[in-house]
């Protein structure tokens, strides 16, 4: 624990949790302001105020207070941060009943902390975090009550139309046509579905029916919560356009853009609860990033009458911020009683039956809810979908068996075993440099996309900032050149930090250092089937890529992967990362680290506490 990490007003338990790291100093500020303005004496109230500080820094909506030692330090065994002194859970929140910061007191009306009763414990949230959440329950109730008004005969020829031989498998329910026919009956509906699923591909052929039902003037909005996902978003649909018939502009952006988020405040938007969005039917890809934050806001400021597609996996890495809505909408139970008009339109397609994709009664009772789960995979299969349903069902012996299977899509290395890696770094340098010198944008594009390094830490021994200097040291000594990072130069691989509207670039993007007419050194970045390019003084935020977290590398696909995994006491090594930097690979994996980093990362989860998958009573005193 640096100094920086200390708070000086730290005392007591409050300060002995701050120097074991379970705190960092900002933790501790915000509680003792709360407890000092409202008045609250008690030592444990003070400590579980600041442990929900931590949970929203950690990504989680609120305190489990039954689970408030399920926590992780780097650097910290488990048995040293079980020897703290941990508060009785029944103490605390007897001490919480009668909190001013809960229930108000002599201080003034000042109610920071909301305890909440649920039916798996009891709850501790910061007032704007539990407001949120209610905004999301209450919306999503509202919108279930009622259904569009649809016409089954028409929109069961028009189905069957629009994914008349388009679907490749040859048993069992098409999960895409009942995808389709929940956007049409429900007005919000839940799309959800691992890599290759065929999530966008759906979508598209959703907006064709929902455009030949009410028509070209149908206001359509798409949306991602980055640039990046908002770019590929645009491009997966407009591809489709024209065997569609779907209006050629249509154009995604981020949520923020799409709110109408003002200068100044991250949480104001020019569309909200007083002013709703003009559109009749939205459309938001990679919802698993969307935090809880923008979600309320976006689920308030939408019409009533207007159809939402919320589109994601639920098993990826989550929103840098608070809340994993989209998990916990997949797993939140429904009270819905659903639409009669689905089982008209698509009857046969929910019986049960024999096959991978007949529907289980949970898929039953999750349809009622709006949601649907996609899981016939086309990007990739075989034992890299193996090892992705392995690692996500937790089963670490499994995923240990396959990664030394010897199949040739996979390979498991030691830390010190870094030939393969090398020489796949090296190979799609040169590749790509190249293609380069000789100006071909799309061959240098595609090149760079046949190998990427992911790493789950910035900085560190596992580090983004380590692996990057390392692969670039190669891929110069075999070019016999130093590469200046600060320099432009051909086959520079680049990375976006920062969304440019004017140029049109956004953060996440990748693109390459390429010789343009008369050895002028361009920008390329793809789009689509194309490319355009740039000259590089135009980019304001970009740097040298040769490795990046599994975090950015979200919503990309490469050849190969290498995973460098960090020490198995890592708190950021978990399943949800492992499955999503598995997920990127389309024909090999390969996973650098030791089974004990493996194993760690399989049986750790994500663990975002929030009450959005459970019935909760609040406490008002």
């Amino acid at each position: 624990m640096t100094e920086a990490q200390l708070a000086q007003r730290a005392r007591g338990i409050v300060r002995t949790f701050n120097e074991a790291g379970v705190l960092l100093a900002a933790d501790v500020h915000v509680a003792v302001r709360l407890c000092t303005l409202g008045g609250e004496p008690s030592p444990g109230v003070m400590l579980v105020a600041a442990l929900a500080v931590r949970a929203v820094r950690s990504g989680s909506v609120c305190l489990d207070l039954r689970r408030m030692q399920d926590v992780s330090v780097d650097g910290a065994t488990e048995a040293e941060l079980a020897a703290l002194p941990w508060p009785e859970p029944e103490a605390v929140i007897s001490a919480l009943r009668l909190s001013p910061l809960v229930i108000g007191g002599t201080a003034g009306p000042l109610r920071p902390l909301r305890l909440v009763d649920s039916d798996d414990g009891e709850l501790l949230y910061l007032d704007r975090y539990f407001l949120q959440e209610q905004t999301i329950r209450r919306v999503l109730d509202e919108r279930a009550e009622t259904h569009p008004t649809v016409d089954t005969e028409q929109s069961r020829t028009r189905l069957q139309t629009t994914f008349q031989g388009d679907s490749g498998h040859t048993s069992g329910p098409d999960r895409q046509r009942i995808a389709a026919a929940l956007s049409l009956t429900h007005w919000t509906t839940v799309i959800a579905g691992g890599p290759g699923t065929g999530k966008t591909h759906t979508v598209a052929r959703i907006l064709a029916l929902l455009l030949e039902e009410h028509g070209s003037e149908l206001r359509i909005g798409l949306a991602a919560p980055t640039g990046k996902a908002a770019a590929r978003l645009q491009e997966s649909v407009r591809e489709q356009a024209e065997q569609l018939k779907l209006p050629a502009d249509l154009t995604a952006m981020t949520l923020h853009r799409l709110l109408g988020w003002q200068r100044g405040s991250a949480s104001r938007f020019k569309y909200n609860a007083s002013n709703r969005l003009p559109f009749d039917v939205i459309v938001v890809d990679e919802t698993s990033m969307v935090s809880l934050t923008l979600m309320a806001r976006l689920l308030e400021a939408v019409r009533p009458d207007a159809r939402l597609l919320l589109v994601g996996d639920p098993d990826q890495l989550t929103s840098v911020d608070a809340g994993a809505v989209l998990a916990d909408l997949v797993a939140r139970p429904s009270n819905a009683e659903g639409n009669k008009a689905l089982a008209d339109i698509v009857g046969a397609d929910l019986e049960p039956g024999g096959t991978a994709e007949s529907l289980t009664a949970h898929d039953r009772e999750r349809l009622r809810g709006g949601i649907v789960q996609l899981s016939r995979g086309r990007r990739f299969g075989g034992i890299i979908a193996q090892l992705a349903s392995a690692v996500r069902e937790g089963k670490a012996e499994e995923v240990i068996g396959l990664l030394r299977s010897g199949d040739p899509a996979v390979s498991f290395h030691a830390p010190e075993d870094l030939d393969a890696l090398r020489s796949d770094i090296v190979t799609s340098a040169e590749s790509a440099t190249g293609f380069a010198k000789q100006g071909d944008a799309m061959r240098a594009l595609k090149a760079m996309e046949s190998h990427r390094l992911l790493c789950a830490h910035r900085d560190g021994p596992y580090g983004v900032s380590r692996w990057a200097k390392q692969a670039m040291d190669w891929v110069g000594a075999a070019a016999g050149e130093f590469l200046n990072p600060e320099q432009w130069y051909p086959g520079q691989p680049l990375l976006v930090t920062a969304n440019d509207y004017e140029v049109g670039i956004y953060n996440g993007d990748t693109g390459v250092i390429v010789e343009g007419d008369g050895g002028v050194l361009m920008a390329a970045f793809q789009r689509g089937d194309n490319n355009f390019q740039l000259h590089p003084s135009s980019l304001s935020s970009v740097q040298t890529v040769y490795a990046m977290t599994i975090h950015r590398s979200q919503g990309s696909q490469y050849d190969t992967v290498s995973v460098m995994l960090p020490a198995e006491a890592s708190s950021l090594l978990t399943r949800e990362l492992l499955y999503t930097a598995i997920t990127r690979a389309r024909t090999h994996v390969r996973v650098i680290g030791t089974e004990e980093s493996v194993r760690a990362g399989v049986e750790r989860q994500v663990l975002r506490a929030s009450g959005l998958r459970r019935a909760i009573r609040p406490y008002d005193g």
